[in-house]
């Protein structure tokens, strides 16, 4: 799970703020620059076809690797092609060829990324997965050091091109450690797949649908409506503001992000390596830092009020922002505010992981946080995409303010869910609830 989830994580920056990072270098226009930041937008809408990964069998490769196996391995040889192909484009000349290359490492990312996470829950059994997934989230903050700062200094000693084919080559470790571990045998989560076949069940027996049609009908709903079916009659009138809350409550910290490298490198006059060292290898340590400080605050003080203290941090750390594009370059400004934001980036993620997870029922689990992780991040990265037409217009101050201003909606927000903490509790989810559904 180490090398999965560093097999995960090394294409994420490639196609966000590394490539951010390389357009700026080459000096393309911060408006396309901003545009690029929808490629992420493709990690935000992997529900979609997860139910094709989690049930096509791969022709010949199924056969030879398994199911699970098999879709990593088509999804690393697409990650590797595309980085390849980026490697080899000219980012100035032909940044709509770079786009599309981009897009192919994206959607080939968040396939990989249903793929393990299947992968995971099927290999071993449920006391051993918190294990598995802290190893897999260490694999993928190393891999992110490796993309983000690793990518920026050989770019710098070399070029953008070698640093790129550098890591599509990276791409190798995991597809190594594919073809070494086995197959899973025996799914041993699988009470939501058997409420699915009840469901079809249930729907072939009840409608007067042909037999494949009425059977596409209830895979359809066990896989897709069920889900959203099932979360809003159990929080009924709170359901619609549970949504927006999480659909806005990283939207500031992602559209900042958008514009964080073109500002260091750009407008404050950073190098590549200065940004490495601040932003990548020491911001990495405090991103640590913050997520071990909000797991313990969640504990002590409760799950909400850290979400609400998240959500402060997370403005304000944009605010900061706005003073640092207004002083001389000073890498120790810098270093200050990257750990303020990063730490609070921190605390917020893990109190929002805490809350979605939840409030996820045990029936669905999977497929629900499939779709609160894709609705968490999907607005930010739309608005990121027009982040460098306000740059282009009004400057990278007014930038960041109004990037801090939109984290309002989401400290209101919290306070609202706050002031209803007893309804919110009363209809949360409860353990073994799968007949319960059916019924």
């Amino acid at each position: 799970m180490l090398f999965l989830g560093f097999s995960a994580g090394l294409p994420f920056l490639l196609v966000f703020s590394t490539l951010n990072a390389r357009l700026a270098d080459v000096g393309v226009e911060t408006a396309t620059i901003g545009f690029f930041s929808w490629l992420g937008i493709t990690y935000s809408i992997k529900v979609f076809w997860a139910p094709v990964v989690d049930r096509l069998k791969l022709p010949v490769l199924d056969r030879l690797f398994g199911k699970r196996r098999s879709w990593i391995l088509l999804a690393q040889a697409g990650i590797a092609t595309g980085l390849y192909l980026m490697s080899q484009t000219n980012a100035l000349a032909a940044p709509e060829t770079l786009a599309l290359f981009g897009l192919l490492v994206a959607f080939s990312s968040a396939t990989q990324d249903v793929a393990i996470d299947a992968y995971r829950i099927e290999i071993a059994q449920e006391r051993l997965q918190a294990a598995l997934a802290a190893t897999y989230i260490f694999g993928y903050r190393l891999a992110l050091l490796v993309a983000g700062a690793g990518a920026l200094y050989v770019a710098e000693f070399w070029s953008w091109e070698v640093s790129y084919q550098v890591m599509a080559a990276l791409v190798g470790v995991g597809a190594l450690t594919v073809l070494i571990v086995k197959e899973p045998e025996v799914n041993h989560f699988a009470a939501a797949q058997d409420i699915a076949h009840r469901i079809e069940e249930e729907v072939e027996k009840r409608s007067h649908l042909p037999e494949r049609l009425a059977r596409l009908t209830g895979w359809f709903y066990a896989a897709v409506a069920g889900p959203f079916l099932d979360f809003f009659r159990r929080y009924r009138e709170l359901a619609a503001a549970i949504l927006v809350l999480v659909a806005v409550y990283r939207i500031s910290d992602i559209a900042m992000g958008v514009m964080a490298n073109p500002f260091y490198l750009d407008f404050m006059g950073f190098s590549k390596t200065q940004v490495a060292d601040v932003t990548k290898v020491f911001g990495f340590f405090m991103t640590i830092v913050g997520s071990m400080v909000g797991g313990v605050l969640v504990v002590r003080y409760g799950v909400r009020r850290i979400l609400l203290a998240g959500a402060v941090m997370t403005a304000a750390t944009n605010l900061l922002f706005v003073l640092l594009a207004q002083q001389p370059p000073d890498i120790a400004a810098l270093a200050l505010v990257v750990s303020a934001d990063n730490l609070s980036g921190g605390i917020a993620n893990v109190a929002l992981i805490a809350w979605l997870s939840s409030m996820t029922s045990a029936s669905f689990t999977a497929t629900q946080y499939a779709l609160f992780s894709s609705l968490m991040t999907l607005p930010g990265k739309f608005l990121g995409g027009f982040s460098g037409i306000v740059v282009a217009n009004f400057g990278y101050a007014e930038f960041f303010l109004i990037a801090g201003l939109m984290g309002v909606p989401a400290i209101l927000l919290v306070l609202f869910m706050m002031r209803h903490g007893a309804r919110l509790d009363a209809l949360a989810p409860v353990k073994h609830e799968e007949d319960a559904l059916v019924k």
